[in-house]
């Protein structure tokens, strides 16, 4: 019959603590390197996305304005148009 060695027991049992102590430097230095992308982002004075929906969306309406008011003053024109006169001759009279 085989029985548990403490050699072995002990060895899991440091892994064990190493491998959760792994997991909390990890979880650490990632707390660490989001708190210094966030102070770099910040730093860069970048909009948010709210203020960048705001934008698009004015920019958007500007857009469908300034196509409205083409196609107005195109009518305009258009209403406005006179045929040209037919040219005549420059002959001068005969006398």
């Amino acid at each position: 019959m085989q029985t548990r060695s403490p050699f072995f027991d002990d060895l899991a049992d440091i892994m064990t603590s190493a491998t959760g102590a792994a997991a909390g430097i990890g979880e650490e230095v990632k707390s660490i390197f989001r708190a210094q992308a966030d102070k770099f982002i910040a730093e860069m004075d970048l909009v948010s996305r709210e203020e960048f929906d705001v934008q698009k969306a004015l920019i958007e309406k500007l857009v469908q304005d300034n196509a409205a008011l083409h196609a107005q003053i195109d009518a305009i024109k258009k209403a406005g148009e006179k045929p040209a006169p037919a040219k005549r001759g420059t002959r001068k009279p005969k006398a």
